[in-house]
C-alpha cells in the first residue's frame, strides 16, 4: 500500500471491508427493532445503523490493530462500542438543548425522526449498550486485565475529561472568542478523546504492543484527532448541505468558535495539512502494516464531508 499523503484505492477498499465488518457486528450488539421497547430500539438501530456513517473511529480500531498484529475479529467487539459512543454523542449533540439540529447524515436527527425523549434515552441506552459490548465480548482474546484497561480507555474518552466535558466547553464558548490553545483543548477533548481511545482500544488487545509502541500511536491519535476537527471546520465553510450531510455553516450560524474563524481560511488548510504530516511522522519507525494508518490520516485532511 503506498505511503504518499493521497489516500489510494488501495485504502479505499480497505475502508470499505472495514465498515462491512464494524455493520455486521452492531447489527449483531444492537436489539432488533421488534424487541420491547419497540420504540427505544428503533431509535438505537436508527442512529447507529441508518444514513451509513464514515466509520473513521472503526477503521481506526481495526488499522491500529492491524499495526501490532491483531487478527480483525478480535477487534469487532472494540470497533462496534466506539462507533456506539460516538453514536450516542451525535444523538445528544444534535439535541435542542445543544445545536438543535435537524439533518444528521442526510436524514433528519433522531428527535426529529422519533421524538426528544426517545432520542435522550436511545443515547443513554447506546452508551451503556458500548460498556457492556466490551464487558461481554467472547470473540476478545485479551485477559481480565486488559480488557479492564479497554473499559478505563473508553470511560475516561467519554466522560468530562473526554468527550462529554468537550461538549460542555464548545457549549459555553458560543458567541466568545478562544485562543489557538483554548480551541485545540476543547477539541482534543470533544473530538479527539474518542479517536485517541479507538487507536490506543485496537492497539491494546495485540501482543506485540509494547510501552514505546503504544506511546508513537498515541502521538499519531492526537495529530489525526485535532486535523478531523480542523478539516470539519474547513468543511462548513467551503462544503454544502447536501455533501456534509447536516446543515452548512451551522458552527457559522450557531457562533461557535472555529479554526477559519481564528486562522483563516488558508491557514486551516495549511494547519490541516500540518498535522497530516506530523501524524505520518509518528508512524516512521513502523512497518508496511501501519500503511493503514498513514491513508487514514490522509483521507482525513482530504474528505469532502
Amino acid at each position: 500500500m503506498s505511503t504518499s499523503s493521497t489516500a489510494s484505492s488501495d485504502f479505499k477498499s480497505t475502508a470499505i471491508i472495514y465498515r462491512q465488518r464494524v455493520d455486521i457486528a452492531l447489527d449483531h450488539w444492537l436489539a432488533k427493532e421488534q424487541t420491547t421497547p419497540t420504540h427505544l430500539h428503533g431509535a438505537m438501530r436508527y442512529a447507529v445503523i441508518g444514513g451509513g456513517g464514515k466509520r473513521v473511529r472503526p477503521i481506526l480500531v481495526y488499522a491500529a490493530g492491524h499495526t501490532v498484529g491483531v487478527e480483525p475479529a478480535q477487534l469487532d467487539g472494540i470497533a462496534s462500542a466506539l462507533e456506539i459512543i460516538h453514536a450516542y454523542s451525535l444523538i445528544h449533540d444534535d439535541l435542542p438543548a445543544m445545536d438543535d439540529d435537524d439533518l444528521r447524515r442526510g436524514r433528519p436527527t433522531c428527535h426529529k425522526a422519533f421524538d426528544e425523549a426517545t432520542a435522550i434515552l436511545a443515547g443513554d441506552a447506546l452508551q451503556a449498550l458500548a460498556f457492556e459490548i466490551i464487558c461481554n465480548d467472547a470473540t476478545m482474546n485479551v485477559d481480565a486485565a486488559t480488557r479492564l484497561r479497554l473499559i478505563k480507555e473508553l470511560t475516561m474518552a467519554s466522560g468530562s475529561l473526554g468527550m462529554a466535558g468537550g461538549q460542555a466547553v464548545d457549549l459555553a464558548s458560543v458567541g466568545k472568542k478562544l485562543d489557538l490553545e483554548q480551541l485545540k483543548e476543547m477539541h482534543r477533548l470533544k473530538t479527539g478523546a474518542l479517536i485517541r481511545a479507538s487507536v490506543i482500544m485496537g492497539a491494546l488487545t495485540g501482543k506485540e504492543c509494547e510501552p514505546q509502541t503504544l506511546a508513537k500511536l498515541d502521538q499519531y491519535s492526537q495529530f489525526v484527532g485535532l486535523a478531523f476537527q480542523v478539516q470539519d471546520d474547513i468543511l462548513d465553510v467551503i462544503s454544502d448541505t447536501e455533501t456534509l450531510g447536516k446543515p452548512q455553516g451551522s458552527d457559522i450560524g450557531l457562533n461557535k468558535p472555529t479554526f477559519p474563524e481564528l486562522m483563516g481560511l488558508e491557514s486551516s488548510q495549511q494547519y490541516a495539512m500540518q498535522l497530516h504530516q506530523q501524524a505520518l511522522d509518528c508512524l516512521s519507525g513502523f512497518d508496511h502494516r501501519a500503511d493503514t494508518l498513514r491513508q487514514l490520516s490522509a483521507y482525513i485532511v482530504e474528505r469532502r464531508n
